[in-house]
């Protein structure tokens, strides 16, 4: 192959430059000529020193020195082919995982989120057919299962960077009726006490008072609780607040899930991680939050600033106001509008190892990947908008000192 390329090569150097003298066009074959015959000599050398027998019958004629040197040359070539396809072997082996490692990841998903899910049945069922009377036995029952949701829905956030949308829809839709199990069993077989009677009489006479209260009773029913787009856990957190600013320090992950609900113009800071966060109801509120483990729950807030990294984020009926987020899926909006996204911008002292302890301390880009659930059209969502540059906060400065946060 060599001498034919070779000669190719010749051939058509004369072709293109018809030009040529003909002592020019003499001195170019003859050339070709020579080195045609130098490459078949070449080769036969190679083939005579790779051919047993013909080492062989010329060992006694060939100097030492000289066979030497042809082993070592045979050595070095045998070393080079092999070389080679290793590393054709080694690129088609990376070739094929890389274009079945979705497939498989996906698949291998799908059927770790089913045999979890069953585990998860068949506790529910377990402790709905074994009912005991030891209350402290059955709320250990109880945390058990809803630790497995837990991790279930942890699992979800961190897979849910590869898999389609609709696998994430329906995983999360599952982990919803899997907690609205849950909390059906915890009140069949955890009732809450009864009401009591004994102070009956004092009832009665705060009856016949002035229409003054009669008054702030309507008040309190017209801001009863509407309903949720999640169950609200009976957790560590910020209830009832308005314009506090309301601090907590987390040391490594003691808390397990936080809840801050029904704030009004309040600022809230949050320093350290915790594995899940929900909020509800909040208006005109500043929300600075460290790195969260596991997922963040937003529904019914308006006008307010959220900074806060995440895993994933769910925002539900969310008007008007801003996200600064760092966060390993997509964020999803359910009924928002006006809403803006813009990248995670909080510090505090020790932030850093925070974030590298919750697998959040690289910037993913996510921030601005948002899927608008209740928006199906293949242009962008009205609903929801990247926060221009100009409108944007840099950084956040937060403390554990009750002064507030310094915006940069």
């Amino acid at each position: 192959m060599p001498i034919l390329t070779s000669l190719g090569h010749s051939r058509s150097h004369q072709k293109i430059q018809p030009g040529l003298s003909q002592a020019k066009r003499e001195s170019v074959t003859e050339c070709a000529t020579h080195s045609r015959r130098t490459m078949e000599d070449e080769e036969e050398s190679l083939s005579s020193s790779s051919n047993p027998n013909h080492l062989h019958s010329d060992s006694k004629t060939l100097d030492p020195a000289l066979q030497k040197k042809h082993a070592s040359m045979l050595e070095r070539l045998a070393n080079r082919h092999q070389t080679r396809l290793d590393n054709s072997l080694t690129r088609r082996s990376a070739d094929s995982d890389s274009s079945s490692s979705p497939l498989e990841s996906t698949s291998s998903f799908l059927s770790h989120f089913a045999d979890s899910k069953r585990s998860i049945e068949e506790q529910l069922a377990r402790c709905r057919l074994t009912p005991t009377s030891d209350s402290a036995e059955v709320k250990t029952r109880l945390d058990c299962i809803s630790s497995s949701i837990s991790d279930l829905e942890k699992l979800v956030a961190e897979k849910s960077y590869f898999l389609p949308s609709y696998e994430v829809r329906s995983s999360l839709k599952t982990i919803s009726d899997l907690k609205q199990s849950l909390e059906i069993l915890n009140a069949e077989l955890i009732p809450r006490k009864k009401f009591s009677f004994r102070n009956k009489a004092a009832k009665k006479e705060q009856v016949i008072e002035p229409k003054k209260d009669t008054v702030k009773e309507k008040e309190v029913e017209i801001r009863k609780p509407e309903k949720t787009a999640f169950a609200i856990p009976e957790s560590p957190g910020f209830r009832h607040k308005t314009g506090e600013v309301l601090l907590s320090q987390f040391k490594g992950s003691e808390i397990g899930e936080f809840t801050i609900s029904d704030l009004d113009s309040c600022e809230v800071r949050l320093l350290g991680c915790v594995r899940a966060l929900f909020i509800h109801r909040l208006r005109k509120c500043r929300i600075y939050v460290g790195p969260v483990m596991g997922s963040i729950l937003i529904d019914g807030v308006e006008e307010c600033v959220f900074v806060m990294a995440s895993h994933q984020i769910r925002i539900h009926n969310a008007k008007a106001s801003d996200f600064y987020l760092r966060v390993r899926s997509r964020p999803i909006i359910e009924d928002s509008s006006s809403v803006r996204f813009a990248p995670y911008c909080l510090s505090y002292e020790g932030i850093e190892r925070d974030l590298k302890e919750a697998s959040l301390d690289e910037e993913t880009g996510n921030w601005a990947n948002v899927d608008d659930f209740r928006w199906l059209r293949a242009v962008q969502s009205p609903n929801w908008s990247v926060l221009p540059e100009a409108e944007r906060v840099r950084i956040v400065k937060i403390s554990n000192s009750d002064c507030r946060a310094e915006e940069c």
